[in-house]
C-alpha cells in the first residue's frame, strides 16, 4: 500500500469516548456524534476515529476509540450534550495513506497498512494514537474512502 510521510498540524476534537470491540463501539459513537451535531447544530470540518490500542495486544472489551469532528480553538461543549469529550490529536510526523473500505471492512486497510509500514526501513511505529478521517459518508452505500494516520518517527 502506498503512504506518503507528512506532517500533520494538531487538532482540537469534540465527541465520544468509547470502550470495547470497535466493530461496535466506532458504528454506535458515530450514531452518537450525528445525533449530537444535529442536535446542538454543530460545524465541524473533519469526522474522525481515534484509535488507542493495538488488537493485537488489547482485549476487544478494552479497545479503547474517540469518535469525533475537528472543531475551532474556541469551541466549547454546548449546555446538553451529555457525555461529549473535547481532546487533541498531536500534532506531529505521521504516515498518511488513502483507502477505500468495502462492506465495512476498515480491519482489511488498517492491516495493509501496517503491513506496508512494517515492511519499510526508514521509519517505525511511535505507539501514538492512530486516527482515521472519513472523506464520505459511506453509511449507506457501505463504501467509505478514509485517509489514515499513524505516527512515526525516523529511524535513521
Amino acid at each position: 500500500m502506498e503512504f506518503k510521510i507528512q506532517q500533520v498540524p494538531e487538532r482540537k476534537v469534540a465527541g465520544f469516548h468509547m470502550v470495547g470491540p470497535w466493530e461496535k463501539t466506532v458504528h454506535q459513537g458515530f450514531e452518537q456524534l450525528a445525533l449530537w451535531v444535529k442536535s446542538q447544530k454543530i460545524t465541524g470540518s473533519e469526522w474522525l476515529a481515534v484509535y488507542y490500542d493495538n488488537p493485537d495486544e488489547v482485549p476487544a472489551e478494552k479497545l479503547r476509540c474517540d469518535t469525533v469532528l475537528s472543531v475551532p480553538e474556541d469551541f466549547v461543549v454546548p449546555e446538553n450534550s451529555e457525555g461529549v469529550i473535547t481532546t487533541r490529536i498531536e500534532a506531529g510526523l505521521y504516515a498518511v495513506a488513502r483507502a477505500r473500505v468495502d462492506d465495512n471492512d476498515f480491519a482489511k486497510p488498517w492491516n495493509q497498512f501496517f503491513d506496508s509500514l512494517a515492511a519499510g526501513e526508514s521509519y517505525q511505529l511511535t505507539g501514538k494514537p492512530c486516527f482515521e478521517q472519513y472523506l464520505n459518508d459511506g453509511s449507506e452505500s457501505g463504501v467509505w474512502d478514509i485517509d489514515m494516520y499513524v505516527p512515526v518517527a525516523d529511524k535513521r
